[in-house]
């Protein structure tokens, strides 16, 4: 088995990997590997060729490989080691990887720090219940989409659309150029799971009509679709009898959702939310096993690239502190999710990182709302807090601690058990008259 040493290793070289693997070779200066079961660096955003990515970060609209080269350029730049071709068999706790290519058979990695970049996968039909039956035709939206941008292959021509994802929205815009009929796009939430941009640029300006509350319940074909029958939900997303219609098409495209891909999280035994299905972090993006970070979709599905990267710059630059033992010690402070928020991300922060930086917090909404206060809360005092004209499921908020509004002083135990909470929730802008800060 070849063996090899170094500082820290991150495992995916898409936009997390690679924000994480340039972060941490700035940070630590030592020896950074890169690497990707993919013959090519960048992930799914080579196949990504709308553009809108960048705005954040780069302040450019680029499209997702335009995205991916400038991120790709910096790594190498950097100093980055980079294997490609490369599939990660296993992760032990104490930070040793076992890998293999063809190139060097397999490897052990030892490393001081460890990254996880894995991204995530689309649910497929098997991940729902759709019954009917099983002809060809019926394709996951991100696969579509390879097919029509790489492969030069179109899907069907008379297409119907399961979920309101992004990836789903921006194809139904992808056929339509392409000569194809998208008849419908159906949610079974009463609101959209897609960015508004989206909604706008895909639907709304190709004249595809879009029906919230609504699902597929029979795919009819033999050897291939021939339609779909679709049918309204009731408020416990249940088909309500009589509301069925039947859409002729020969292909479905199911955006339903996307998975982290934590296997080898889980595997090598990091606690992992419930809610998010991504391991638990800090605010170092640290997982519960020392010295392994996480960042990107494999932590919670972001709905921007430019959050991906950003997540990532801190998960390297922890990394970085790790190596150089810098890492943040003493008291923490968990997060909870309060009214109207699903989730937080980092779920634990160490205090002396809120006494000496910003922090940023990542929540999705329960619901949708219009004029509210995100709050961030500790005991019964509001630290920080800043207003929303609107938040919906489909849009990440984040919320930014501003360094020195939480400190030792006004840490106290929320809970009881020795755990101190900070709380964030949604609030009606008239509760407090304000902005706090």
């Amino acid at each position: 088995m070849h063996r090899v040493e170094c500082d820290a290793a991150v495992i995916g070289g898409g936009p997390a990997g690679l924000g994480a693997a340039a972060s941490a070779k700035k940070s630590c200066s030592g020896r950074v590997i890169l690497m990707d079961r993919d013959r090519e660096l960048g992930g799914i955003l080579q196949q990504c060729i709308h553009n809108g990515f960048g705005l954040q970060t780069l302040s450019q609209e680029l499209t997702g490989p335009e995205y991916a080269e400038h991120y790709i350029d910096e790594a190498r730049e950097a100093g980055v080691e980079v294997l490609l071709d490369t599939m990660v068999l296993e992760l032990a706790p104490d930070r040793r990887i076992y890998a293999v290519n063809r190139a060097q058979g397999m490897m052990e990695i030892s490393a001081k720090a460890v990254v996880l970049a894995m991204g995530c996968r689309e649910r497929n039909r098997g991940a729902i219940t759709i019954p009917g039956s099983r002809p060809a035709g019926v394709f996951t939206a991100g696969a579509a989409q390879r097919f029509v941008n790489m492969e030069g292959y179109m899907p069907g021509k008379r297409v119907v659309i399961l979920g309101s994802g992004d990836v789903g929205l921006i194809m139904a815009r992808r056929l339509t150029w392409e000569g194809a009929k998208v008849e419908a796009v159906l949610e079974i939430l009463p609101f959209p799971s897609g960015l508004t941009r989206n909604i706008v640029q895909c639907l709304d300006d190709q004249g595809i009509p879009l029906y919230l509350g609504h699902t597929v319940v029979d795919v009819h074909g033999d050897e291939r679709v021939t339609a779909v029958t679709v049918a309204k939900v009731d408020e416990k997303l249940r088909p309500i009898p009589g509301t069925e219609w039947k859409i002729p098409c020969d292909t479905l495209l199911l955006s339903i959702g996307l998975i982290p891909e934590n296997e080898l999280t889980r595997a090598a035994g990091a606690v992992i939310d419930p809610i998010t299905q991504g391991p638990v972090v800090t605010d170092e993006m640290e997982t519960s096993i020392p010295g392994v970070f996480a960042c990107g979709n494999v932590v919670q599905v972001h709905d921007l690239v430019d959050n991906v990267t950003r997540e990532a710059w801190v998960a390297g630059e922890g990394a970085g502190r790790l190596v150089n033992g810098q890492q943040p010690t003493g008291p923490t402070v968990r997060t909870r999710a309060g009214d109207g928020v699903r989730y937080v991300v980092p779920q634990v922060l160490h205090v002396e990182s809120l006494e000496k930086r910003d922090i940023r917090l990542f929540m999705r909404v329960a619901r949708p709302a219009e004029n509210v206060n995100v709050e961030a809360v500790i005991g019964e005092r509001v630290v920080h807090s800043k207003y929303e004209r609107v938040v919906r499921p489909a849009e990440m908020v984040a919320l930014t601690i501003p360094l020195g509004k939480v400190n030792r002083g006004k840490v106290v135990d929320g809970t009881g058990n020795g755990q101190p909470e900070l709380l964030v929730r949604i609030t009606p802008r008239h509760r407090d008259g304000g902005e706090k800060a």
